[in-house]
């Protein structure tokens, strides 16, 4: 591991914990949070899933899968790997736990190796590298910032150097923290989520561009925030409209050179992400205004992602947002 870049991993997981900090200072002086009527959650798939009321967590940013009380479901016993992605290589930032965990492990069911790039959440990563290496493919941790330019260009020579090439880019990494109003909004908190949510895209794909070849993929994770705007999430909705609209431009720039662009734009998924950001009152109530009054499971996601990464799925298909929301129309 690289000191310099583990420094630099802790001290951005720093400065996310102080924003978070100030702004649970500030809700607790507001106490404006009330209780929702529940509704009975819409259950479509061959089995159950969680819904509302869930645990009453708040968990310090950026927020491990290990430390959350009910653990997200990403092994998706129900899905057969059938050599989508046989042979092939594929980096995911954010790849440490939630959606990121849960695309990585369907990629490896799918045949490729996988490469994990996180901030310094390394419990978590080191469980989803024995979930990876389970499924008899390669998984290379490597722990940084995004925001780093320097660093995702060496991260993606070292998953090069280890693994002989690069198929897919799945961008994942983000920051979210609430603000009830745009006075609340700090520079340092919006260039904070800017750089790591959309220039951490940009530099990532940048890096891994010289390496895709004719069938490659970019996946990137958007948001139905991206789609329909967000009243306390305005930095954080900002960004995700800005990857839509950098999906949709670099899937025109790159489709000469064969490599398609799209996005996924979940709606409210059970990941560390949100119980690092909502307090415990309203984290109990996650997901319940979806049309399916309930969250998504990572593993609810990322059968989404496979289906977009793979040339034998998805040829025709490239400047796509895929919205998976729990909600009718969205």
């Amino acid at each position: 591991m690289n000191t310099s870049e583990n420094k630099a991993a802790n001290s951005t997981a720093s400065q996310q914990r102080s924003i978070q900090e100030e702004q649970d200072r500030h809700d607790r002086r507001q106490k404006t949070n009330k209780p929702k009527d529940s509704k009975a959650a819409a259950q479509t798939g061959a089995r159950d899933y969680p819904a509302p009321p869930l645990p009453r967590q708040h968990l310090d940013k950026p927020g491990r899968e290990a430390d959350m009380e009910l653990r997200p479901r990403f092994h998706a016993p129900d899905y057969r790997g059938s050599g989508k992605l046989a042979g092939q290589t594929a980096i995911i930032t954010g790849g440490d736990s939630g959606i990121g965990r849960a695309v990585a492990l369907l990629f490896a069911r799918e045949g490729a190796d996988v490469a994990l790039v996180y901030l310094d959440e390394h419990k978590d990563a080191e469980e989803t590298r024995r979930h990876v290496e389970s499924e008899g493919q390669g998984c290379l941790l490597i722990p940084g910032d995004v925001r780093d330019p320097a660093f995702c260009q060496r991260a993606v020579d070292r998953v090069v150097a280890e693994f002989g090439r690069l198929d897919i880019l799945v961008n994942n990494a983000a920051f979210q923290e609430h603000a009830d109003t745009l006075a609340e909004l700090s520079e340092e908190r919006f260039d904070l989520t800017m750089k790591t949510n959309i220039y951490g895209y940009f530099h990532m794909a940048k890096a891994a561009l010289r390496h895709l070849k004719r069938g490659a993929a970019i996946i990137n994770t958007g948001s139905v925030t991206g789609l329909k705007g967000s009243r306390h999430l305005l930095d954080y909705s900002t960004t995700k409209g800005a990857i839509h609209a950098f999906t949709m431009s670099l899937a025109a720039n790159l489709l000469d050179q064969g490599i398609r662009v799209n996005a996924v734009a979940p709606g409210p998924v059970w990941t560390p992400l949100n119980p690092a950001d909502q307090t415990p009152e309203q984290i109990a109530q996650f997901g319940a205004s979806t049309d399916m009054h309930r969250p998504a499971q990572p593993e609810e996601l990322s059968p989404a992602y496979v289906f977009l990464a793979s040339s034998i799925c998805s040829s025709y298909i490239t400047g796509i947002v895929l919205p998976v929301t729990g909600s009718v129309g969205d």
